[in-house]
């Protein structure tokens, strides 16, 4: 098959289920393990309310363990799938495999994950994809360009179904800091973009919120919620370092243009205020939503914004529930909700 047959589809199309990977080690919540697994348990059961959840597991003494912990909860088993791997991390949007179709078929897709060009230990990760793409017998294809693996993670890009895809020059272009793929130009980036996920329109972003681990994933900053409408985080501190550059994001947005030639529709969320623990900021963000059927998961921080952060998504979804998830000790990981999933189209 050609790869102009290829598109990835958005978040919002039907979806057969969610991967989610449950934490067997506390090294990337050190001190907040055991509040992260309830968290976890809470998460996964708002989405198998929805839709099945595909929980990879280290093995089967943990699945026994996650499987009391789950009905402990009352979450609906029947709506989760286990599927037993060793893992490094649990951050499936960037381990997991991108599920793309071709033509009529869906494809998985790996983007060979190196721990953000930033940690050492990611080759248990490296099997997710594969592991994930043979329990739902879907295809993987090694995304490779100029005969060379590439590197993208699920949270670098963010995308409309329609071609046009949203991605930051901090993550993607920086020469010095986690160079995910060396001497890359963004013309490179768009023929991967245009070859294995249909994009015909790339809209770039400059840096990241600060505190963010990966270096400036989209999906702390701005997501598409329908075809020609972008949700973008902004600061009203000036004094705030993340103020300038969610400027600077904003203008570009504003000055961008979709596959077809339109202005998006620009929609502003605002920030939480910061959240420090220990010597750090936290890289916490109400874009990193998730979206399910008929529903989408909001993180909360325990902030006066919350409140304005859910009105505002409600708004953008008319169709759908949206609902809060405490994410207070989750982002002691870095990450919260949209990093933690990977979605699996229908």
């Amino acid at each position: 098959m050609t790869s102009n047959t290829r598109r990835f589809p958005a978040e919002w199309e039907k979806q057969q289920g969610i991967v989610l990977c449950f934490p067997y080690n506390g090294t990337d919540w050190p001190g907040k393990y055991e509040a992260v697994q309830w968290a976890f348990v809470e998460f996964i059961k708002k989405v198998a309310s929805y839709e099945t959840v595909f929980l990879v597991v280290v093995d089967q003494k943990q699945q026994d363990k996650v499987t009391d912990m789950l009905e402990r909860a009352h979450v609906a088993l029947s709506n989760v799938e286990f599927v037993i791997h060793k893992t490094n991390r649990s951050w499936m949007r960037d381990s997991g495999p991108i599920v793309v179709y071709n033509g009529k078929e869906r494809e998985a897709l790996n983007f060979n994950f190196n721990g953000w060009a930033k940690y050492k230990n990611y080759q248990l990760d490296r099997g997710v994809p594969l592991k994930i793409a043979t329990h739902l017998d879907i295809p993987l294809t090694q995304v490779i360009y100029k005969g060379k693996p590439v590197i993208v993670e699920g949270g670098a890009i963010d995308v409309n179904g329609r071609g046009t895809l949203l991605t930051s020059e901090e993550c993607l272009m920086d020469p010095a800091i986690q160079v995910r793929n060396p001497n890359f130009t963004k013309e490179d980036y768009e023929a991967v973009f245009k070859e294995y996920l249909g994009i015909t329109n790339v809209i770039w972003l400059g840096d990241g919120v600060k505190g963010d681990d990966t270096h400036g994933h989209i999906d702390d900053l701005c997501r598409f919620i329908n075809e020609d409408t972008i949700v973008t985080i902004i600061e009203t501190n000036k004094n705030d370092p993340n103020y300038a550059p969610l400027q600077d994001n904003l203008k570009r947005l504003q000055n961008a243009k979709l596959e077809n030639g339109k202005s998006p529709v620009i929609v502003t969320l605002p920030m939480p205020k910061p959240i420090e623990f220990e010597e750090l900021i936290l890289p916490a963000s109400y874009a990193n939503f998730l979206i399910l059927n008929k529903c989408v998961l909001v993180p909360t921080f325990n902030d006066a914004n919350d409140r304005v952060a859910l009105n505002i998504l409600a708004e953008c979804f008319p169709d759908r529930e949206v609902i809060g998830i405490s994410a207070v000790d989750l982002i002691w990981g870095f990450g919260t909700l949209h990093c933690l999933s990977q979605q699996i189209p229908e």
